[in-house]
């Protein structure tokens, strides 16, 4: 596994880890990336999009991010943090049942 990098290779990584698990609830949700500079070189500031919904925003150290990606215990709970937060912005309904449609 790899872990490491800089801070945009870190923020290539995590654009794309976070919008593979949010998609996997609706193909439609977006990862959006605050660019924010006064987090910029020290940590992610990120939502969830789905139409006109936005989600709470998720807030990642850099280097927590940089130090873990290539741990498979520390990205499962990132996963799970992803879903979790895309399911919010589908309400009652899920990922297949939007699909089914």
């Amino acid at each position: 596994m790899f872990s490491g990098g800089s801070y945009d290779e870190v923020e290539r990584w995590l654009r794309v880890f976070l919008t593979s698990h949010a998609k996997r609830e609706h193909p439609r949700i977006e990862v959006v990336l605050d660019e924010d500079d006064a987090l910029r070189g020290r940590a992610y500031r990120t939502r969830l999009r789905l139409a006109d919904r936005v989600s709470e925003p998720l807030e990642l150290d850099f280097v927590d991010v940089a130090d873990h990606r290539g741990t498979l215990a520390w990205c499962m709970a990132l996963a799970a943090r992803t879903r979790a937060l895309a399911r919010s912005l589908l309400g009652a309904g899920s990922a297949r049942d939007a699909r089914a449609r």
